[in-house]
């Protein structure tokens, strides 16, 4: 059998007159969350903005395949050139790079 709880104390957490939820604001021109309200104009998003660039998915397969048939030209052709595997290697990172800015 479990103990009997014991009482803290206990009182009025909110006050007299209110129910919990609900708040009196003392400035009138602050919002539900208490934030005043600016007076600065945002305009809107214009949908050049919103539209993705239509040269970086091309560049990224461009790279993606320039560092592709470099290594495969290194492994091939070019043997003992470590040089061109790196420039491949880099050709592959910056595709990648090229991807996290496609939207």
């Amino acid at each position: 059998m479990a103990p009997p709880k014991r009482k803290t104390g206990g009182g009025r957490t909110t006050p007299k007159g209110t129910r919990p939820g609900e708040q009196k604001f003392a400035n009138p021109e602050e919002n539900v969350a208490g934030v005043h309200t600016s007076s600065r104009y945002t305009p809107p998003v214009t949908s050049e903005m919103k539209a993705p660039k239509q040269w970086v998915p091309v560049l990224m397969v461009a790279l993606f395949l320039a560092g592709m048939v470099i290594i495969i030209l290194r492994n091939l052709v070019f043997t003992g050139n470590n040089w061109l595997t790196l420039v491949g290697l880099g050709c592959i990172l910056g595709g990648l790079y090229t991807a996290t800015k496609w939207r």
